[in-house]
């Protein structure tokens, strides 16, 4: 089965209610709707969600590195030459997002050829994982009452919460709001977008000992080599890696180096077959993963769901699986059910998901 076209699609959905970070903020989902068509008549879909304060691709980059470099070097090729596939889209530097969104739509199709669904392809060992839900800033009481909402919604007992302001007490005070709200029963961890210097981690972690907090991600920059790596090696819970360690080399440099004793996987930046890489070298050197959430859509949260949920490792812990809840409105045609604080991998061959052709209309840029 050959390769015939590669398509993008912009589309622009916006969100209910921004997620803000230390990092940045997103108001408006601004992605592209990848799809890998063949000759077989088989068509593959993945989305690529730009990140430009993160990795530098905007909607514009993306459509023109896959029309432009990718798409021309692999029309023709099989859908099953995936070593040649990524052998020519790491021939071109960056462009995470265009490069997972290929690849996850050849996943996509090899599933709808076999019958059989994608996560099964990639280990199967379980058909659902337990979900934490991201807390981007907001006053204390606000966020409390959403992790609250999500709790008694959907079941939600792990929550992910943003901190790295300034004042560091603004994000302390948060996260002993949102632990009075829940009680000891949630469990509670935060990412900083390296937003603090590592003496103000270091200080905050001291504070958030105390309300068991179960992982801290990327609370200063990892440039700050050396008070990284004290920062690191005090820390009382794993310290996890997302931004700083992107590619397969770089997870080996941030854990050899102690820059990180975890690993945040995004099937967006990695897609499926180098989010294996990943996470088998995080096996090999005893480091634990965790599936991150590019502030996905549903499509996008599918392909974090079918990844983590086929492996034992990156099934372990709760995977950030419920941001698509704050869009306005989504593509696909059954929307997913968060139920129980679990969401199931959808048992259709491929990623198991459809595009509503009506409301990518709607909301697409390029007409």
């Amino acid at each position: 089965m050959k390769i015939t076209a590669i398509e993008t699609v912009p589309y622009a959905i916006p969100y209910t209610k921004p997620l803000r970070f230390a990092s940045g903020a997103v108001h408006t989902a601004e992605h592209v709707l990848v799809r890998v068509h063949t000759d077989e008549g088989l068509t593959g879909v993945a989305d690529a969600p730009p990140r430009p304060f993160t990795y530098g691709e905007t909607q514009a980059s993306v459509i023109g590195v896959i029309e432009k470099v990718f798409g021309p070097q692999l029309v023709g090729l099989d859908v099953l030459a995936r070593e040649r596939v990524h052998g020519l889209l790491h021939r071109t530097v960056g462009n995470p997002a265009a490069k997972s969104a290929i690849d996850m739509a050849l996943w996509d199709v090899v599933g709808q050829a076999l019958g059989q669904p994608a996560s099964r392809l990639l280990g199967g060992y379980t058909d659902r994982m337990r979900v934490s839900h991201m807390l981007g800033f907001d006053s204390p009481p606000r966020m409390a009452d959403e992790a609250e909402r999500m709790r008694d919604t959907y079941g939600i007992t792990v929550f992910k919460i943003k901190v790295g302001r300034h004042p560091v007490r603004d994000d302390l005070d948060v996260c002993r709001a949102v632990r009075e709200a829940l009680g000891d029963a949630a469990e509670l961890y935060v990412d900083g977008n390296r937003g603090w210097t590592p003496s103000e981690a270091a200080a905050a972690l001291r504070e958030l000992d105390a309300l068991g907090i179960t992982l801290a991600e990327e609370l200063c920059p990892a440039d700050d080599v050396l008070g990284r790596r004290r920062l690191v090696r005090d820390c009382p819970v794993p310290f996890v890696a997302d931004e700083s360690a992107t590619t397969p080399a770089e997870v080996t440099r941030s854990l050899l180096d102690g820059a990180a004793t975890a690993i945040s996987i995004k099937t967006a930046r990695t897609g499926f077959t180098q989010s294996q890489r990943v996470l088998f070298q995080c096996e090999g050197m005893g480091a634990e993963v965790v599936m991150g959430n590019q502030i996905d859509g549903q499509l996008g949260t599918v392909c974090t769901l079918a990844f983590g949920a086929a492996h034992a490792a990156s099934s372990r812990r709760a995977g950030e699986l419920s941001n698509y809840l704050d869009m306005s409105d989504d593509l696909l045609t059954a929307p997913l059910r968060i139920s129980g604080g679990t969401l199931a991998v959808p048992g259709l061959p491929g990623l198991g998901v459809a595009v509503d052709e009506d409301k990518l209309g709607r909301y697409r840029q390029d007409q």
